[in-house]
């Protein structure tokens, strides 16, 4: 969709995506290698009771989440910054996440494109809110 497609107060649904410890493990291993992420057994003497993802492994999975649905598609330009980042509840093995997207503002920068910015919201197969995050990119008029 192009810039002048969206509008304010539009809301869209991702296909869900369900998180296994190989995963969690695995982005953890190369990204933030904590214990919480990688240590079973001192995971679940944390405050989680067990292995948890990364929340820089739930942004990403909310990024594609929302990018595999293909607004943009090639309208988009580039992505410009991220703000309100808030990691609300832990993510455990076998949550299945989706995402609720809906668009919070638009600016015009030129003739030619605009900045969109769209509110992230990832909920788990529980629906409670594990994530949430402002997104602006630039698109194409």
């Amino acid at each position: 969709m192009k810039f002048d497609e969206f509008t304010i107060g539009q809301v869209f649904h991702t296909k869900s995506f369900k998180l296994t410890k190989e995963d969690i493990v695995r982005f953890a291993g190369e990204f933030d290698p904590q214990y919480m992420h990688l240590d079973e057994e001192k995971a679940a003497e944390g405050r989680f009771n067990g292995i948890i993802a990364s929340g820089i492994h739930t942004l990403a999975i909310t990024f594609k989440l929302w990018v595999e649905e293909g607004m943009y598609g090639g309208d988009v330009i580039a992505g410009t910054q991220m703000n309100n980042i808030k990691f609300m509840k832990p993510v455990y093995p076998g949550d299945e996440l989706k995402i609720m997207v809906e668009v919070i503002d638009k600016k015009t920068t030129k003739k030619e494109s605009g900045i969109l910015t769209v509110l992230l919201s990832t909920f788990n197969d529980r629906e409670e809110k594990v994530f949430e995050g402002d997104l602006s990119v630039l698109v194409k008029r």
